[in-house]
């Protein structure tokens, strides 16, 4: 079988506001109309039963003697039973058998006495308890009518009855009337409701609108001007309650984005600073190192190793001290050099020197025919791709075909950036393409949320054999370098296939 459709459930607040309101004054006229017909019903049928009261016995009685009443012998016999209301219902039943019947049309018991009963209407008529009280039957040929019964000086049973139709019509009628009232008050308090529930959830709909604004700045660096606070209404309410809690809320999250921002740049101030500063005593440490190398005299060999040793972990720490430097400065948001850069000629550079320095990898190249020129820095520019192929050399063991290719396409770069993690393509100004695939082991599951952020390094090497080692800063000069570009770098790694994808804006490179 299947399953029951459930009827949709009004899911904004104004909606279960409004939809309640109707259902609860829906509720309300339900049992007033309820009560209103159950109390005109019974008030009818108890004037009827008064009525039949007055009835009494004489009609039927007037059919048994043929309209001459037994101690009636003023000579009104007759004008009683005209004086019965029209549709009045007599029946003489003996021994439970229907031997007289009438009925009073025009007033005049004489001219139609004639009624048709069925079987089923005699049996109903011989099932009515003789004991004075009013009861209902349904006669198939008259409808329902209020009888009552008594029992006559000859062991007979005397039946008179009502119609039971007035009574009905007039219920009926206003159960109509009802309907259409009810039914208009529904509607106009549905419209009004809803007017009205939208007009007091306005306060609450600026609020949303406003923590929208909010949800959609960027919050996670950087100055963040968070937009006007929320209207005030009346605090003694809900939806002021909710206003004065959240504009509370939005000043606290101001503060703490204005203490976090001036945190950073005091952060990057430092950081600038420091690696500044020691660039002199590095290097000074360096020389000193060298120097003393190529002193002529007789040296232990202890002291030696020590000068190399010193020598080699200066040079590391100023390039360390330089990375730090410029990471700080493209936070700081200083420009960089902006020219053309030939992209092409940058590739065949980079690869070259990284054949050099890995000649057990196999490096290929994938080249347009014709050059790629983006507008930029070259020598930071060149920094990422030999940062990449050094990525793609040291985490991967010897043996592993490193593949470089550049290309361009339509597209912007968010469009291209979505098309290289194949979630999205489009068309834009168009995007230079540069990818560093490997068919290495490929980089660990759980480093790649973090493999351009600083300092991310992983305790497991691509590359079994590899020791030493940079600080983990590479990648995230590549990414800070290509954002400051107005580019993307993506990273989609699995066992066997490895790929660092740069995209760059073409741009326009004829003014330099």
């Amino acid at each position: 079988m299947r399953p029951a459709r459930r009827l949709p459930r009004p899911r904004t607040l104004r909606a279960r506001l409004t939809f309640g309101l109707v259902v609860l004054l829906a509720v309300s006229c339900a049992a007033v109309g309820l009560a209103a017909v159950v109390g005109l019903n019974g008030f009818l049928t108890q004037r009827l039963d008064e009525q039949l009261a007055q009835v009494g016995t004489r009609f039927p009685e007037s059919l048994e003697h043929k309209g001459a009443l037994p101690d009636d012998h003023d000579g009104d016999e007759h004008g009683d039973t005209r004086r019965l209301a029209t549709g009045t219902f007599g029946a003489r039943l003996l021994d439970g058998r229907v031997t007289h019947k009438g009925l009073i049309r025009s007033g005049d018991p004489s001219a139609d006495l004639a009624v048709h009963l069925t079987a089923a209407d005699r049996a109903r008529l011989a099932g009515v308890p003789a004991d004075g009280r009013p009861h209902t039957v349904d006669l198939s040929a008259l409808g329902d009518y209020r009888v009552v019964a008594s029992a006559g000086r000859d062991r007979d049973v005397l039946i008179a009855g009502l119609p039971l139709e007035p009574v009905e019509a007039t219920v009926h009628r206003l159960e109509l009337v009802a309907g259409i009232v009810f039914g208009l008050a529904l509607v106009v308090t549905g419209v009004a409701g809803a007017l009205w529930v939208r007009w007091s959830l306005r306060p609450l709909s600026r609020v949303a609108d406003t923590a929208t604004r909010v949800s959609e700045l960027p919050l996670a660096s950087g100055v963040v001007a968070l937009p006007a606070r929320a209207p005030e209404a009346d605090p003694r309410g809900e939806v002021g309650q909710v206003a004065g809690a959240f504009n509370r809320m939005l000043g606290h999250v101001e503060d703490a984005l204005t203490k976090r921002h001036a945190s950073e740049e005091r952060l990057r101030s430092f950081a600038a600073d420091a690696s500044h500063e020691l660039r002199t005593p590095v290097a000074s440490v360096r020389g000193h190192a060298e120097l003393a190398l190529l002193h002529p005299g007789p040296v232990p060999a202890e002291v030696t190793r020590a000068l190399e040793r010193i020598a080699a972990e200066s040079s590391r720490m100023g390039e360390m001290v330089d990375d730090l430097l410029l990471l700080a400065r493209l936070d700081a948001g200083r420009p960089l050099e902006r020219g053309p850069v030939d992209l092409t000629r940058l590739v065949l550079d980079a690869v070259t020197d990284a054949r050099a320095a890995g000649p057990g990898h196999r490096w290929t190249l994938d080249l347009p025919e014709e050059p790629v020129t983006v507008p930029g820095d070259t020598h930071r520019l060149h920094q990422v791709l030999a940062n990449l192929l050094a990525n793609a050399r040291l985490h991967t063991p010897e043996g592993t075909k490193v593949t470089v290719t550049l290309e361009t396409g339509a597209g912007g770069v968010s469009e291209a950036a979505g098309e290289a993690s194949g979630t999205a393509t489009g068309t834009g100004s168009g995007t230079a393409r540069l990818s560093v695939h490997d068919d290495g082991p490929g980089v660990p599951e759980e480093l790649r949320p973090g493999v351009f952020e600083r300092f991310t390094r992983a305790e497991h090497r691509r590359r079994p054999d590899a020791s030493g080692g940079g600080a983990g800063l590479g990648l995230s000069i590549v990414a800070a370098v290509v954002e400051a570009h107005g580019g993307r770098v993506v990273l989609d790694s699995r066992p066997g296939a490895t790929t660092f994808t740069v995209l760059l804006p073409l741009g326009d490179v004829s003014s330099g």
